[in-house]
């Protein structure tokens, strides 16, 4: 450490060899002041205090040191028993420097597990009893068994299948066949797969035969919606004349059963708690304009299926909704707002027909009531017609004529066209009791759905339990990985569910349990959430369930979490001390913080967060950084246990990587269907985790470099650097010699189509050239996906994305290896292209239905129907294949003809660069 600095990273994080004062209360009354070191184990100091208090008066009085636990005031001003003893006095961090030995009550057992998920799951256990909730306590009783069963399923298995579910492995997707359109079948070929343990001359040899699985996925349920209010004009700053509007709205998924409306007028003679009502968006003008200002859903049955009644009051959440239009939120959480203080409150009354409890009507009884439904006869021209309807793609919503004729021939549709389920449960009159029986009914005997089809199910608009149950016997065929494809939107789903034991809940929280690589990646999407306060208690409970089923692996996300917060205290230090001192300073000190005890043992010999099949060993510290950018992210290298090289990861905190996580699994969705057609463009979706509010992880692709560095160092001045055509083919070759060239301008030609269209389909923005990178190899990829959909940067006005995706001639240059007239290599190029973007198209509605799931994960740029539209536009949903591959042909003419305007960006990107 240089002499004279000193640098503070938190209160309890200072360094390491430092001691701290600390006064501690004995149950004898006796009071002692010791000073301990910042970095001993709460079971070290107990040991201290232990031997210190045998020369005090009254330590016959004491019991045995187990019988002991210290108490505190955490650092989130609430009690906690520190009950893990393990921990280091730096990571408790008591608000006061007090510690108070306590006799152990209860459970040591149990209450060391609960302590343990309060502290990884971000939330105290205490927080679900105080909230009296009935539904949240019979959740918790019914759950935890459910979820110790799993527990002990896994470990009454052999070797194998225990192997299997804890250290899963990864397949590449493979082709179909071409004449039967089926995932190819490999029982012919056999992974001949060589285990060996640690430590250990023992090995074996595993045979394997992949099996082929068809995929699908699943929703959600019933939801009475409530309330919007509007403010009209404000005549006068200081008086306050106040319109409400308030809409009160039976809703089942999106289908409007009944709406009231109530207005209600009143004065305000000051402005007090207007901010409560978002007076900031009141519409001033002359003309009167509906302006949301809160929203509250609630359901009309309870989660034990009872009628509600009696008066019910709902705390409401502040609205977001730019859309004018729409002023509920039928996609909004069931849940009333916690922060009762300082929020809308809406009273409502649910009158009492009967003295006993109105149940809803089981299914049996509704499906009885739908088997006096009968089949129409469908004539010949009837038939045609429905043909045309249903193959329509592009449907947004049916004419009157075209509803009745799908609910005539639903019997046809279920015999002929299965796949459109979901349109006709768009079309079903759900507030008309003999067409839901009949419905239900219908759904008993229909045939399972692809994973492509099934997928429509899982938007709110379809919620009925039945339909739900339906989803559900499609979504378990799905293997793992195709499970973990859809890991995401799966958790999404989750925000509107009608209850909180739920069949997607239990289903996510049984195949997470039988299988630690989807367990890993589901705690990771929960936790990120749990500031989220529509779903915090929600995914808090679903936490809980997890980590009392596996509590192995709940000690494997400890030591990650306690990495993670080591290294967001790492940030917060560099950004504070980076505005105070030089950036060679801050680092030095930043190492110096990473070779102390406290932190080398968090950060080193953990399981990579962003992919658990690998070890992160040793911590390379001299190879440690932070990156320049406004948030200062750290780069941190590790030692790779079992290949050479080593592995980098990102830690940021600031900026919210959820976009970058969506669009990056997009592109490794897309990669896996082109590989299924027999086309690998060698893509590179590197991973990335949102692990908490703005702060997250992203993987280092090794031995890569962006395009602005590559162009600047084999240039003399920044301002031409971005028009140097040959600095890519020659920074190829240098990393190429000989022979290895030619690969890498394959390697470059396949990547280079791949991101081309998918950066296309997926309107993706901000495309600079510190935003591509190209690896040694000439694999090139696209990073940092702040803007997709369409929502393209601009300045001054303008529009900054001038082509439909990036293709610029020193692209071609590199492609067609430094010939100018190379067509063969061009065309193969755009060959490449054509059949990606028809292979895409091809599976629209996929992505177009992953995309609404997602709008409930409350994206700025993915938050309305026109982002949707964006998509559907790009992949040319609804047309020919033929008019589709014609409109995109258009586009890559128009980006290659257009390119000099991408490299004036560039040039104006590394100008401001190099000024800074």
């Amino acid at each position: 450490m240089p002499p004279g600095m000193y640098f503070i990273l938190e209160n309890w994080e200072e360094e390491a060899s430092q001691d701290v004062q600390i006064d501690f209360l004995l149950p004898t009354g006796i009071y002692l002041s010791l000073s301990v070191s910042r970095n001993s184990t709460i079971e070290a100091i107990k040991e201290i205090i232990w031997n210190k208090a045998k020369t005090e008066p009254l330590f016959c009085a004491l019991n045995d040191p187990d019988n002991y636990v210290f108490m505190c005031i955490n650092h989130t001003a609430e009690r906690e028993e520190i009950e893990d003893e393990q921990r280091r006095l730096c990571d408790v961090r008591p608000f006061f420097c007090v510690l108070q030995l306590v006799g152990r009550e209860g459970n040591r057992i149990e209450k060391q597990i609960n302590s343990q998920i309060s502290l990884l799951i971000g939330k105290g256990l205490h927080e679900f009893h105080s909230l009296k909730n009935l539904e949240v306590n019979d959740f918790r009783t019914k759950i935890r068994p459910f979820c110790e069963e799993k527990a002990m399923d896994r470990q009454r298995l052999t070797w194998y299948p225990w192997m299997m579910c804890n250290y899963p492995f990864e397949l590449e997707p493979y082709p179909k066949l071409p004449e039967t359109g089926v995932l190819k079948s490999r029982s012919s070929k056999k992974f001949m797969v060589n285990v060996k343990f640690e430590n250990s001359e023992e090995s074996f040899t595993l045979q394997i035969s992949p099996q082929d699985v068809p995929l699908t996925l699943m929703q959600s349920a019933l939801k009475k919606r409530a309330m919007v209010f509007r403010e009209p004009k404000q005549d006068k700053v200081t008086d306050y004349v106040l319109k409400v509007n308030g809409r009160l709205e039976f809703i089942y998924g999106d289908y409007p059963l009944y709406q009231f409306k109530q207005d209600m007028s009143f004065t305000i003679e000051e402005p007090f708690q207007i901010h409560l009502l978002q007076a900031s968006k009141v519409n001033v003008d002359d003309g009167m304009t509906d302006c949301p200002l809160s929203w509250v859903n609630t359901m009309v049955f309870d989660y034990a299926d009872r009628l509600k009644t009696g008066e019910l009051t709902l705390y409401a959440w502040p609205s977001t909704l730019d859309d004018k239009v729409d002023l509920l939120n039928p996609m909004g959480t069931v849940d009333s707002n916690p922060n009762i203080e300082s929020t809308v409150s809406l009273t409502i009354f649910f009158p009492n027909f009967r003295t006993q409890p109105i149940y809803y009507p089981p299914t049996e009884k509704i499906i009885q009531m739908g088997m006096n439904g009968k089949a129409s006869r469908a004539s010949p021209e009837e038939l045609q017609k429905l043909k045309e309807v249903l193959e329509n793609k592009n449907y947004t919503e049916f004419f009157e004529d075209d509803k009745e004729l799908l609910w005539k021939l639903r019997y046809d549709i279920r015999e002929l066209y299965p796949e459109n389920l979901a349109k006709l449960l768009s079309i079903t009159k759900w507030n008309k009791q003999e067409d839901v029986a009949e419905m239900i009914y219908l759904l008993q005997h229909w045939p399972d759905l692809s994973p492509l089809h099934a997928l429509e199910l899982l938007d709110y608009t379809f919620p009925d339990r039945s339909v739900r149950a339906f989803t559900i016997r499609c979504l378990r065929k799905l293997s793992d990985d195709e499970l973990f494809q859809y890991l995401l939107q799966l958790v999404q789903v989750l925000k509107y569910e009608s209850y909180l034991d739920g069949d997607l809940t239990r289903f996510l929280l049984e195949r997470a349990l039988a299988n630690r690589k989807i367990g890993h990646f589901l705690f990771w999407h929960l936790r990120s959430e749990m500031h989220v306060p529509s779903v915090s208690f929600r995914f808090g409970l679903i936490l809980e369930a997890y980590c009392r089923g596996s509590t192995p692996h709940m000690k494997i996300l400890a030591k990650q979490n306690e990495a993670l917060n080591k290294m967001k205290s790492l940030t917060d230090f560099v950004k504070s001390s980076s505005q105070k001192t030089t950036k060679n300073i801050t680092k030095e000190v930043m190492q110096f913080y990473m070779k102390q005890d406290a932190y080398l043992e968090a950060l080193k010999d953990l399981l990579n967060p962003l992919n658990p099949n690998l070890i992160l060993s040793d911590l390379c510290v001299e190879k440690c950084k932070f990156m320049d950018s406004k948030m200062k992210p750290l780069w941190l290298v590790y030692n790779d246990s079992f290949q050479s090289g080593s592995i980098g990861i990102i830690f940021k905190n600031g900026d919210d990587l959820r976009q970058d996580m969506l669009t990056l699994q997009m592109i490794k969705l897309m990669d896996v269907l082109w590989k299924q057609e027999g086309l690998d463009l060698r893509m590179i979706p590197y991973g990335c985790l949102s692990t908490g509010y703005k702060t997250g992880l992203i993987e280092v692709v090794i031995d890569s470099d962006t395009i602005a560095n590559i162009q600047l160092n084999k240039s003399n001045m920044a301002a031409t650097a971005a028009f140097n055509k040959d600095a890519l083919l020659n920074w190829l070759k240098s990393k190429n010699p000989g022979d290895a060239l030619e690969q890498a301008i394959e390697e470059f030609t396949l990547s280079c189509a791949g991101y081309c269209v998918a950066t296309y389909v997926l309107g993706i923005g901000d495309r600079h050239s510190d935003n591509i990178m190209i690896r040694q190899n000439g694999q090139l990829f696209h990073i940092d996906f702040g803007h997709f959909l369409g929502n393209f940067k601009s300045k001054f006005g303008i529009n900054r994305e001038r082509v439909p995706f990036i293709l610029t001639y020193d692209f071609v240059h590199v492609i067609q290896q430094g010939r100018t007239n190379d067509s063969e290599k061009f065309e193969r190029f755009r060959s490449y292209c054509e059949t990606a973007y028809k292979i895409l198209c091809r599976n629209g509605v996929l992505f177009v239905n992953l995309f609404k799931i997602m709008q409930a994960s409350g994206l700025p740029e993915l938050s309305s129907s026109k982002d949707i539209q964006y998509l559907k536009d790009s992949l040319a949903l609804g047309k020919p294949e033929e008019e589709a591959l014609k409109n995109f042909k258009v586009k890559f003419n128009e980006a290659l003809r257009e390119s000099w305007k991408t490299k004036v960006n560039w040039m104006a990107h590394n100008v401001a660069k190099d000024n800074r």
